[in-house]
């Protein structure tokens, strides 16, 4: 066996740091956009409870007047 590596395997390498590469925008993409959607959930959530709170307000000023 000789001690020398192939002519290939710089490219080798270069396609497995391509690949990481890829894998890593992939995976920050993806987590930008979960923390958009949990943002906007949260939002939502939040005019949720105002639009109850609002709707019970509103219950409890009729009964009050009735």
């Amino acid at each position: 066996m000789t001690d020398t590596l192939p002519d290939n395997t710089g490219y080798v390498a270069a396609a497995y740091l391509v690949f990481f590469a890829l894998i890593l925008i992939y995976v920050v993409i993806m987590a930008t956009k979960l923390a958009r959607f949990e943002r906007e959930l949260a939002e939502l959530d939040e005019l949720a409870d105002r639009v109850a709170a609002e709707r019970e307000h509103d219950q409890e000023r009729e009964a009050v007047s009735t």
